[in-house]
């Protein structure tokens, strides 16, 4: 079964595997993780492949805040769809969610905002992220 997600046609197939309209979704295998350099209000890191993990370095995004991260990945073009979620990794204050998604040839800008009213964030943040590609 098929439901349209962002223009994309999405669904698991007989064999539960996750299809999107064009063929199965692959993922790459090996390391999958890297850390991001930059505590303020922007990071990078460099990851090639088409899914994976990105641990930031200690941030303390005020609240309402943003930290912009650039995401260096060879797998990514600009016309793909880059999914991202973000949880915390040692930060315990702060409430974080994915603000915006940009991706382009060879990269993608993730925004992450704090969206509590009061608390900063006070540690590290997993990044989570997953190209489909056009």
């Amino acid at each position: 079964m098929f439901h349209s997600l962002y223009g994309k046609k999405l669904g698991l197939d007989e064999n539960n595997t996750l299809r999107h309209e064009e063929g199965s979704i692959s993922l790459d295998s090996g390391t999958k993780t890297a850390t991001a350099t930059g505590t303020g209000a922007t990071g990078t890191a460099t990851l090639n492949k088409v899914s994976g993990k990105i641990t930031t370095g200690a941030l303390t995004t005020a609240a309402a805040a943003t930290h912009v991260l650039t995401l260096t990945n060879s797998k990514i073009a600009a016309a793909d769809q880059v999914y991202v979620s973000v949880g915390k990794g040692t930060a315990t204050t702060g409430t974080v969610t994915v603000a915006d998604v940009l991706p382009a040839a060879g990269s993608a800008v993730i925004t992450i905002q704090n969206i509590h009213a009061s608390a900063a964030v006070n540690g590290t943040l997993v990044i989570a992220f997953m190209v489909v590609k056009a």
